[in-house]
């Protein structure tokens, strides 16, 4: 892929927690065109309710390998640097960081980091750097590799962040994606489903942030639970769940159902893209030879440095 493994972009954080900028006052937020305030302060409190540390880290091990087991081998590397852009509580990380030489875990929430900061303590190759993807000082050509999961479709300008993560990355270097999907693989039945969903969570993310939480606890309960629990049953029974409502889930942890109830229902900003919509994005952004996993969840994608 053309990358130069021996150029080595200048560190401008070390891996002490005193290099992670302070923590912005109450009320102030951090200062960015392309970050929505409350969707910030929301997932920080997000991450420091599922911190997926300890047991409940093991949790993710399946739903790693739905983001990163189709490509792996071309992703990661023992001598790479690589990106987590937008780590929240650093799950993804505590299972990427071991395999690379040095891991830097990105996000413009303070919370998110304390939370990623310590599950990440044990490994001590990751740095950790409080900015909005959009805003980044992050040298161009930093980085041998970058994922950017779960995160743009809550930002103002999507292209713009996914711009500055790409700028940061060597020639030829590989970016993990994933983006809501539009639903444009799904019938017309799920769609009309998601969209009466959709009318909840603008409701439920518009509530005081605890009645929020108790909201989403009660959907994971009464909705997510049972949708996955019978998705898992039809498959058991040689069912095609393809088109199941919540089949995805159906064998995680109730702790990850809780988790995504919050993530879906209570986040106020969220934008879906059709797939080939990814494709013009990231070839837009200046990636290459991009390709889609066919697997849920939609749409994970990689694409390459130009």
């Amino acid at each position: 892929m053309g990358r130069d493994k021996t150029a080595r972009a200048a560190r401008r954080v070390s891996q002490s927690k005193t290099s992670v900028p302070e923590a912005p006052s109450p009320g102030q937020g951090v200062t960015s065109e392309n970050l929505d305030r409350r969707t910030v302060e929301s997932f920080g409190r997000e991450w420091a309710r599922f911190r997926y540390g300890g047991e409940t880290g093991r949790n993710v091990g399946a739903l790693y390998a739905t983001y990163f087991g189709w490509l792996a081998e071309d992703l990661l590397s023992a001598d790479f640097t690589g990106a987590d852009f937008g780590c929240g509580s650093g799950r993804w990380a505590t299972l990427v960081a071991p395999q690379v030489r040095e891991l830097w875990c990105i996000d413009a929430s303070s919370e998110a980091l304390d939370v990623a900061r310590g599950n990440l303590s044990p490994l001590g190759n990751c740095r950790f750097l409080q900015e909005p993807i959009g805003e980044l000082t992050i040298p161009d050509g930093t980085f041998d590799f970058g994922y950017c999961l779960g995160v743009l479709h809550h930002v103002p300008d999507t292209a713009k962040g996914l711009n500055d993560c790409v700028r940061t990355l060597k020639r030829g270097a590989p970016l993990l994606l994933y983006l809501y999907y539009a639903l444009d693989n799904r019938p017309a039945w799920y769609r009309l489903l998601w969209r009466t969903s959709n009318l909840l969570r603008r409701c439920i993310s518009a509530l005081p942030h605890p009645l929020k939480v108790a909201t989403c606890e009660t959907i994971a309960a009464l909705v997510y639970w049972p949708l996955a629990r019978s998705a898992y049953l039809g498959e058991k029974l040689g069912c095609n769940v393809k088109n199941w409502p919540l089949s995805f889930y159906r064998a995680a942890a109730f702790y990850v159902l809780r988790n995504d109830a919050l993530d879906r229902f209570g986040t106020r900003l969220e934008k879906r893209f059709t797939r080939q919509q990814i494709k013009e994005l990231m070839e837009g952004s200046g990636l290459g030879a991009v390709r889609f996993s066919e697997n849920p969840p939609f749409w994970v994608a990689v694409g390459y440095k130009a």
